[in-house]
């Protein structure tokens, strides 16, 4: 009896193998690019809130963001998470944007590396 399958099994397992760490590092790297995400559409929405806060002309009855300070406010903010972003300033709005590079742990096994997570957020004054 001539058996020509011989090693089918171990090629079917590699398969298997490399299948089940690329679906666990979508689930791995992926929870984390979520993480990533979520953490830094925190930080530049608290960022750009923060320099929102920097009015001038409220006894004036004009009230309109003070630009250089709501940058200020907005840059240092970022800083003392320890990240950083462009800080984008109006009259009437102050916009953030962070970026951030997540590393890959399991997909990097299959050849995907870094990725770039990157949140833009704005904020106004609210008058009432």
């Amino acid at each position: 009896m001539d058996n020509d399958e011989t090693g089918s099994v171990s090629a079917l397992v590699v398969g298997l193998l490399m299948s089940f760490i690329a679906c666990a590092g979508l689930a791995v790297d992926g929870g984390r690019m979520i993480s990533a995400k979520v953490r830094v559409s925190d930080q530049a929405e608290n960022a750009a809130r923060t320099g929102a806060q920097a009015l001038t002309n409220l006894r004036l009855g004009v009230p309109a963001i003070d630009r250089l300070k709501a940058a200020a406010l907005a840059k240092e903010y970022l800083g003392a998470l320890g990240s950083s972003g462009n800080v984008e300033t109006t009259r009437v709005d102050v916009c953030v944007t962070v970026r951030e590079s997540v590393d890959m742990t399991l997909l990097a096994l299959i050849g995907v590396t870094a990725r770039q997570i990157t949140t833009r957020r704005c904020a106004q004054p609210v008058m009432e």
